[in-house]
């Protein structure tokens, strides 16, 4: 059968609205998608597979990401797809039904130059009365220029810019920080030509206030692209010197009073009172101006400025330092002897194969955020007929059966005189890992205890980090870049994309 060359993301914190997102993806016309992976965003909670059971699409899988915010339960999505493209979907949207067919060609139209494609969205706004505050905020994603609502990357795109940015940690800015990046270095974002309705979710009594953290994302894309992000991703103007001005107004007068300045306290009270009164009429007007549409927006609209500057004071403090974002590797490549087994000089025998005591968790917390993982191990034990092939194919066997599986697992039995281009330093075997599993070496981190597992990244274009033991020359512990004194350290700095 027929499927698209694309994983389906869903990221989802377990809304209803999921069920009826992925009724309508497998109940739609073309040809389904090769994968659908729904991430689970929730911190706790039963598991979300019994709810979808009974659901018609292929591959689907349900995974957790442990409640980091949509784009790390983004980024765990993409890194799990293997397709040459990947469709993120809000557990919020509903696909049209042909949505599929013309996500088909979509992918057909797409030219070498693009790197993603977005999807039509429309909002749904009442017909007779009309729209509160809350509706047409979300009113706003049907005109969001790079909206991830419905938006699908080329996987290559994504990955060499390390995907979603996590420190957004929250459902704003993050798919238009995404998209500078990829449009600076990947390719053009194009108007695909399918469509997704987005019903208003309904809300809180407070949702405008929670709202204002939006202000702290706010100062992160400034910190990264500069003053002029609003124009590049089409962002409006916002209001936050309003509300800066606002807040220090009512700042003042409590101050003043306090001091018993009561003149120049009534004119800081006035300026705060004009200030709140103007953003809750620009709030009122263009609603429906029920009872309690403008009761909502008078209590929020005094509260407003206050929570905008403080998010944005949190902002300027909480990013002071911010670097591009880097992400996580797509690969990392493991020494087998020394590194995630104890080195046992030749051996020939599974029965002693014994895993140092960091290798599983470590290996574990790769896997659980979606990087591949692989080995890659001299054995010139063969060479010099120590070890038989047959010998070592049962060592890494077991090898693979206490810590794998491993995506791609490398061996070079070759002799220190033999002159080949695989034996560590050398990078072929770093490099040919890399082609097997499609990886840029650039996105490829390779740990190991000697001095040779990192020269043979840095040969192939990747990054080394050393573990040192107690075997491991001085002299190459004072050459490597980056050293760590245990396994966890080495990937502690992976997962915090410090490599």
């Amino acid at each position: 059968m027929r499927t698209l060359p694309t994983t389906i993301v869903v990221p989802t914190v377990g809304r209803p609205s999921l069920a009826v997102l992925l009724h309508a993806l497998a109940d739609g016309t073309g040809p389904p998608p090769e994968a659908v992976v729904v991430v689970d965003d929730r911190s706790y909670g039963p598991s979300l597979t019994p709810t979808l059971a009974g659901i018609d699409l292929p591959h689907l899988e349900v995974v957790r990401s442990g409640g980091g915010g949509p784009a790390r339960a983004r980024n765990l999505g993409w890194r799990l797809a293997r397709t040459p493209w990947v469709s993120f979907l809000d557990d919020d949207v509903v696909p049209d039904a042909d949505w599929r067919e013309r996500l088909a060609g979509d992918l057909t139209a797409a030219r070498s130059e693009v790197a993603g494609i977005k999807g039509g969205v429309r909002v749904p706004l009442p017909a007779d009365r009309r729209p509160t505050d809350w509706e047409r905020g979300t009113a706003g994603l049907a005109d969001a220029q790079w909206i991830t609502a419905d938006l699908t990357y080329r996987r290559s795109s994504l990955s060499a810019v390390g995907g979603f940015d996590e420190r957004f940690q929250r459902a704003f800015r993050e798919d238009s920080d995404l998209a500078l990046r990829i449009v600076a270095a990947q390719g053009r974002v194009v108007d695909g030509d399918r469509w997704v309705s987005h019903p208003v979710r309904p809300a809180g009594f407070l949702a405008s206030l929670r709202q204002q953290a939006g202000n702290g994302d706010d100062i992160l894309m400034r910190r990264l692209h500069g003053p002029s992000w609003r124009q590049a991703c089409g962002a409006g103007r916002g209001r936050r010197r309003r509300h800066l001005a606002v807040t220090a107004c009512g700042a003042a007068a409590v101050g003043l009073l306090a001091v018993h300045r009561p003149r120049l306290g009534a004119a800081a009270a006035s300026g705060w009172l004009l200030g709140t009164a103007e953003l809750a009429v620009a709030r009122i007007l263009p609603g429906p101006r029920s009872p309690g549409e403008m009761a909502r927006m008078l209590v929020t609209s005094a509260a407003i400025p206050t929570a905008a500057s403080w998010h944005t004071a949190r902002g300027l403090w909480r990013h002071r330092g911010a670097r591009a974002w880097r992400g996580l590797p797509d690969l990392v490549l493991f020494d087998r002897d020394g590194t995630l087994v104890h080195d046992v000089a030749y051996n020939a025998d599974p029965d002693q194969v014994q895993p140092v005591a960091q290798a599983a968790q470590a290996l574990t917390r790769l896997r659980s955020a979606g990087v591949r993982v692989g080995v890659v191990t001299n054995q010139s034990g063969v060479a010099s007929g120590r070890i038989a092939p047959d010998q070592l194919e049962v060592v890494n066997a077991r090898v693979q059966k206490l810590l794998g599986p491993f995506d791609v697992v490398e061996v070079c039995p070759h002799g220190r005189d033999d002159a080949c281009g695989c034996r560590k330093p050398a990078p072929g075997m770093v490099k040919h890992a890399c082609r097997t599993l499609d990886v840029e070496p650039s996105r490829c981190v390779v740990i190991g205890d000697i001095g040779s597992d990192v020269d043979a990244a840095e040969a192939a274009g990747a990054v080394g980090i050393l573990v040192p033991t107690p075997t491991t020359r001085p002299k190459e512990t004072r050459a490597a870049r980056l050293v760590c004194d245990d396994l966890q350290g080495a990937v502690d700095r992976v997962l915090g994309g410090e490599w």
